[in-house]
């Protein structure tokens, strides 16, 4: 089981794109080896094995990965919740992009994207939870 950051978002260091996806898929995937990540990011953008490699060690001293040493291949899973570093984004977009305004924000997600009526639903139901002061 991953020991997961439980930390406030400032404290969490904001990965980069490419750290994202590494991310995106150890979420996906659980713990994994370099090898496993660097077959699967070559399927979409061709990359050296080595720079993967040296992404995941920055990712680990940057303390978003966790390396599990006892095998000889490496495995890697994620510190951080994929929650915890999609609320540091969407904080980050919400102050920067959207002037701090959650309307505005949701204006734009919609705008961009059409949501499904599912998704409209469990929005509303957000909402009306928010409202009554629930989280």
């Amino acid at each position: 089981m991953a020991s997961y950051i439980m930390a406030s978002p400032r404290e969490i260091p904001k990965p980069t794109d490419a750290e994202l996806q590494i991310l995106h898929l150890l979420w996906e995937l659980g713990p994994t080896t370099v090898r496993q990540v660097h077959e699967r990011l070559t399927i979409s953008k061709p990359t050296q094995y080595t720079t993967t490699l040296k992404l995941m060690q920055v990712m680990t001293d940057k303390g978003l990965l966790e390396r599990d040493e006892s095998e000889r291949s490496h495995v890697y899973k994620p510190r951080v919740k994929r929650d915890q570093i999609q609320r540091q984004f969407a904080k980050y977009v919400l102050d920067n992009v959207f002037g701090g305004s959650a309307l505005t924000l949701m204006v734009g997600a919609l705008g961009a994207q059409p949501a499904s009526k599912n998704e409209l639903d469990e929005l509303r139901k957000l909402i009306e939870d928010h409202r009554k002061g629930a989280k």
